[in-house]
């Protein structure tokens, strides 16, 4: 991969928006995580779900960022990537107060987004009319929100981005994934930019069918991500994208390269037995791990922190601190998914602008293994999906 300048980022979890609350975050990682988790929760309700412990994006207010109108029949992952997308066009210095500055036109702009399970809360909720009332009393303006790609396509629409717009759907590793799908398109000057990222919520279904699977932690239980004593998962969700242009005409239109795109792998292993969907690979982490440093050009040792995907699913967890130490030998890795919890290709999302506030001298962590440099330089993104399937970037300075 020829490097790609990542030129703007935005953010919604629950550690709050924008880069800034990144670096709030990683400086006190504990308070964080306290903050993240401690919240009153909208979906999963304490009356409802006693024993839930989920990290939501608290206190959300669409309409200080979006206006009060025009987004009355959104659900809330649209939302979430609408205000992403627009706090990296800002940050990046292609728009502002909703208007292109110039450097970038609407046909020169491009999204690359992803998400694991965004259209289940729209679909839950329209079932249920269907079921308990009546299908004509279905609203025809929300039926658009069931269509998995339908929270990009309202990005596009709001911000005016006319170029391709693409959603990969793949499970956690979507977002990673859809470095590949900007690469393309780049290569190919289909666009001069894309938002490159993506994000799941938290919905109730999901919630349900998890905790049936026993991969979801109680409300008192231990779960710290990568630990031999974690009991589980806690549900996250939150959206990210990263604004990836040409390197050279990034610079060529003045932008700030806050960091750049260097290489992409990814891997899957099938399960020992057909009867076996749900599986972990340890080495597919290590195929994609080193599928993307070769794809960079670069070897394991000039890797300064891997941003890893550990959750707090043993299998899954172990298995990919396997795969990573056949690759790595002291490297540090961090865990940063204990301060915002499990949002699947969100979190992948979150991991990649976790990524870009480290090169730019943020505390990486939580680190589980290892310790980490006082200057980071170059960081690995992992994302481990339940079927066997791995991928990774590369992002340096």
């Amino acid at each position: 991969m020829r490097p790609l300048a990542i030129t703007g980022v935005g953010q919604v979890s629950p550690l709050g928006l924008g880069v800034e609350a990144l670096r709030e975050a990683f400086a006190d990682p504990e308070a964080a995580a306290k903050r993240a988790f401690e919240g009153e929760p909208e979906v999963l309700t304490r009356e409802k779900f006693p024993e839930a412990h989920s990290a939501e994006v608290w206190g959300f207010d669409p309409n200080a960022h979006l206006g009060d109108k025009g987004h009355r029949n959104f659900d809330r992952l649209t939302k979430y990537l609408i205000v992403a997308a627009k706090l990296a066009l800002e940050d990046a210095g292609v728009k502002k107060d909703g208007k292109f500055l110039g450097a970038l036109t609407p046909e020169q702009v491009g999204i690359c987004s992803s998400t694991a399970y965004g259209s289940l809360d729209s679909i839950t909720e329209l079932n249920l009319v269907a079921e308990l009332e009546d299908p004509r009393y279905i609203n025809p303006a929300r039926f658009p929100n069931t269509v998995i790609n339908a929270a990009a396509g309202y990005v596009s629409i709001w911000e005016d981005l006319r170029a391709p717009n693409a959603t990969i759907v793949d499970g956690n590793c979507g977002a990673l994934d859809a470095v590949l799908s900007c690469e393309t398109h780049l290569a190919h000057r289909r666009a001069d930019a894309f938002l490159v990222g993506g994000g799941d919520v938290i919905t109730e279904v999901l919630y349900l069918a998890l905790r049936r699977l026993g991969a979801i932690a109680g409300g008192s239980a231990k779960s710290a991500p990568g630990a031999r004593d974690s009991q589980g998962l806690h549900l996250g969700e939150g959206a990210a994208y990263l604004l990836v242009e040409r390197e050279a005409e990034a610079k060529a239109r003045g932008a700030r390269v806050r960091a750049r795109l260097r290489g992409y792998g990814t891997a899957f292993d099938p399960p020992k037995r057909q009867a076996r969907l749900l599986h972990a690979s340890s080495s597919a982490v290590a195929r994609a791990v080193r599928g993307a440093l070769s794809d960079a050009g670069i070897e394991a040792k000039d890797v300064d922190v891997v941003c890893s995907a550990a959750s707090g699913l043993r299998p899954f967890d172990g298995a990919e601190l396997s795969g990573l130490a056949e690759v790595f030998d002291g490297t540090a890795i961090a865990a940063p998914k204990a301060l915002w919890g499990e949002s699947f290709s969100g979190a992948a999302a979150l991991g990649m602008a976790s990524a870009v506030t480290w090169i730019e001298g943020a505390t990486p962590g939580p680190v589980v293994v290892g310790e980490a440099p006082s200057k980071v330089e170059t960081v690995v993104v992992t994302s481990v999906g339940y079927y066997g399937n791995v991928s990774a970037v590369v992002l340096s300075s």
